[in-house]
């Protein structure tokens, strides 16, 4: 009798696999997916961070959703926003200012809170708070702090009342000290002097107000304070600061930022910004309301929703204020004792209170470059308030005016036409050659070897280049850009309409630009030749030790040298002004003057940029035969005929290209000049790219203009390079 045929046997281990599926089913039946983390993005350092670390670590704790907090640089903060959001790579909310409301609305970048500020949650914020980060009476935010100036007094300089600026210039103090020390030259130090003589720097259509009676007053008032000697010349942040806590300025006005920088030994007092004279106008600041602000993706989760109100709540608040010595905007917090005690805090409060909004204008940040070059200006004593703010306005005006109207895309067709024909005429031409099929199959095994680095290169290269171009034929503020063919190129070259040589055209920019490339290339050769040279000599003793030395300044990176060769060229406390008063010279303001500015630029990229050609020129030098120079030795030629037909002939193939590489450099070196000059004075050093970024960072980010000078300094440097390799004769060039 057969034995039935049996089902065929599972291996051992799906059997066990299987089994322990069976009695772990239920149980993962039961279990979700743990919900993604909350992404942060903030700009906040120090204490402020600190604090928003232990509000994120006291949620997780009382069973929220992870969150992961991300500090970006400050300046960086709207680019990267701006970048990621749109695409879906952003946070799930952002903390940022109320003033940049307008810019993330219109572009779509932030979205109604919904539950994360109910109707019952906004009467728990400060009143002033809420409305500004609000817009047509819409919430876009949860409250979170104020930030607004204030005036720190140092109480061993200034032990009594100060009510007024009065009562500090009438104080005793010792020789080189100053009543007060801020950043007199910046507009937003400005404003609250503006505001108290009844000046606005934007109206309410959304014009530049800084005009008239009230601003020129204002402007008149800091020029009398300076000529006094009340406030420091050129005073930078880093100056305010030195001199506040070593003792040399009676008092200061600064933000709660300053906090963290005041060291334990120095006493102080923080109050809110004084009248000028008694019966005098009071000083009122712009205030700044920080919020968190949800994305269209992060609103979308109810978490981060849950999260944001969370950070607005009594107990976050408490964090944020006593840890992160925030002003915060939650009312029922400052009953608290820990905050109803703080006498700086308070201080900062009540400043908060009387202060003036900062317009969340799109408008605004077209405002504050023009503004504060008439600042400037004034205070340097090379404008008169009036024509310095009427010129501010004209600015204004020409950067913001309405874009051209749509062309007909014709002659664009035309040109990329009349292109391809060109391009498919060559390729004709080429493919005709005798040999030409021959030749292209036996590159085809090198083609594949080269695949990879040619995608690479389109990829990181090409593409944007093309992404570039192709922004150039837009105009118009990011989100309301329309196209608007060659207007940008003819804008660009004919000077905007006005003067073809006149203030920040492209055409005194160029000459700029060429300019500063030309006389920092010849001095990179010159002292880099000179040092190689000598350093190649046998019988110079220590040549490793003075090739380390000498090589220092390009290992440094290039904006680290910039920023401490801008506090060089100071004119009251720079090691520059030192060594001319060492020499019985009078001290210069490096950067009231285009010669003087140029100079102090060309100086700093020298430094920087002499080593690589010493290098160059040190390898050179090892290739060079020696027997070629003994035979000229013996021929009885003079060291200096030696070097002019011999070393100078073959050192010439090896420096060419690195002439080509450090011209490629210098003419797009933006470290230097932002960071030195700052294109000061007026914007008389820009360079080509350094006046591109003003038009995408600084003038209501007209990306499509800053587009077209990027593919015109692209075209110039081309055609400079091919004509430059058409000028080498054609035996060095092989060489």
């Amino acid at each position: 009798m057969r034995r039935p045929a049996s089902s065929p046997r599972l291996p051992s281990v799906w059997r066990l696999a299987l089994a322990l599926l069976a009695l772990l089913g239920p149980a993962l039946a039961g279990c979700s997916a743990p919900e993604p983390r909350i992404v942060v993005w903030h700009a906040y350092r120090g204490d402020e961070e600190r604090a928003l670390r232990e509000v994120a670590r006291a949620w997780e704790a009382e069973g929220g959703t992870k969150v992961t907090l991300l500090s970006i640089p400050f300046d960086a903060f709207v680019a990267k926003v701006e970048a990621a959001v749109p695409r879906g790579n952003g946070p799930d909310l952002f903390i940022d200012g109320h003033q940049r409301l307008g810019s993330y609305a219109r572009n779509r970048l932030v979205a109604d809170p919904g539950d994360a500020l109910p109707p019952e949650d906004e009467r728990r914020y400060d009143a002033a708070s809420a409305s500004a980060l609000s817009l047509d009476a819409r919430p876009l935010a949860v409250p979170l702090a104020a930030k607004c100036l204030a005036l720190f007094v140092n109480e061993r300089l200034a032990p009594g009342s100060v009510a007024t600026i009065a009562d500090l210039e009438g104080l005793s103090l010792p020789a080189g000290s100053f009543p007060l020390a801020y950043e007199s030259e910046g507009a937003f130090f400005h404003a609250p002097f503006l505001h108290a003589y009844g000046g606005r720097m934007l109206g309410g259509d959304g014009q530049f107000a800084m005009v008239g009676d009230p601003a020129e007053a204002s402007l008149a008032y800091v020029k009398g304070l300076k000529d006094r000697g009340a406030i420091p010349d050129e005073p930078s942040g880093a100056l305010v600061k030195q001199l506040f806590l070593g003792g040399k300025a009676a008092a200061t006005i600064s933000g709660p930022w300053f906090l963290a920088e005041i060291h334990a030994e120095v006493p102080y007092r923080v109050m809110p910004l004084p009248r000028t004279v008694a019966d005098g106008p009071r000083l009122t600041p712009f205030v700044t309301f920080e919020g968190a602000m949800l994305t269209p993706d992060g609103v979308k989760r109810p978490a981060a929703r849950r999260f944001a109100r969370y950070l607005g709540d009594e107990r976050s608040a408490r964090t944020r204020a006593v840890v992160g010595r925030q002003v915060v905007s939650t009312l029922s917090a400052w009953r608290l004792p820990e905050l109803a005690n703080d006498r700086v805090l308070s201080a900062f409060n009540e400043a908060a209170r009387g202060a003036i909004p900062t317009p969340s204008s799109t408008r605004m940040q077209a405002a504050w470059v023009p503004a504060d070059q008439a600042v400037k200006k004034v205070l340097r004593g090379a404008m008169s308030p009036r024509d310095a703010l009427a010129e501010a306005k004209a600015r204004f005006d020409d950067v913001l005016r309405p874009p051209p109207p749509p062309p007909r895309p014709t002659a664009l067709v035309l040109v990329a036409g009349f292109a391809l024909v060109l391009l498919a005429w060559s390729a004709v031409r080429r493919a005709r050659q005798p040999g030409f099929a021959a030749e292209l199959a036996r590159s085809v095994p090198a083609y594949r070897y080269v695949l990879h680095a040619a995608v690479t290169v389109a990829v990181l290269v090409v593409f944007p280049l093309l992404a570039g171009a192709a922004t150039s034929f837009f105009a118009g503020p990011r989100g309301d850009t329309r196209y608007v063919g060659f207007s940008n190129y003819v804008a660009i070259l004919t000077a905007r309409g006005g003067a073809l040589l006149g203030h920040g055209s492209f055409w005194s920019t160029l000459l700029v630009t060429i300019l500063w490339t030309l006389v920092n290339v010849t001095c990179h050769l010159a002292i880099g030749v000179g040092l190689g040279l000598l350093l190649s000599r046998p019988w110079l003793r220590l040549r490793a030790v003075y090739r380390v030395l000498l090589i220092l300044p390009w290992a440094v990176p290039s904006y680290v040298t910039a920023l401490a060769w801008k506090g060089m060229f100071h004119r009251q406390y720079g090691a520059m002004n030192a060594l001319l008063t060492l020499v019985g010279a009078e001290p210069v303001s490096w950067f009231s003057r285009f010669s003087t500015a140029f100079t102090a630029n060309v100086l700093t990229n020298v430094w920087l940029g002499f080593p690589f050609m010493m290098v160059v020129t040190m390898g050179a030098l090892t290739a060079i035969p020696k027997d070629v120079l003994e035979a000229a030795e013996v021929d009885g030629a003079t060291r200096w005929q030696r070097f002019r037909r011999v070393t100078w002939p073959l050192l010439l193939p090896s420096l060419l290209p690195s002439v080509v590489l450090g011209s490629v450099w210098t003419f797009n070196m933006f470290n230097v000049v932002f960071l030195v000059s700052g294109g000061e004075p007026d914007g008389t050093t820009d360079i080509l790219v350094s006046e591109a970024y003003r038009w995408a960072f600084t003038r209501d980010a007209q990306y499509g203009y800053a587009a077209a000078y990027a593919v015109l300094i692209f075209l110039l440097l081309l055609g400079g390079t091919r004509l430059l390799d058409r000028l080498v004769p054609g035996d060095r060039r092989a060489a």
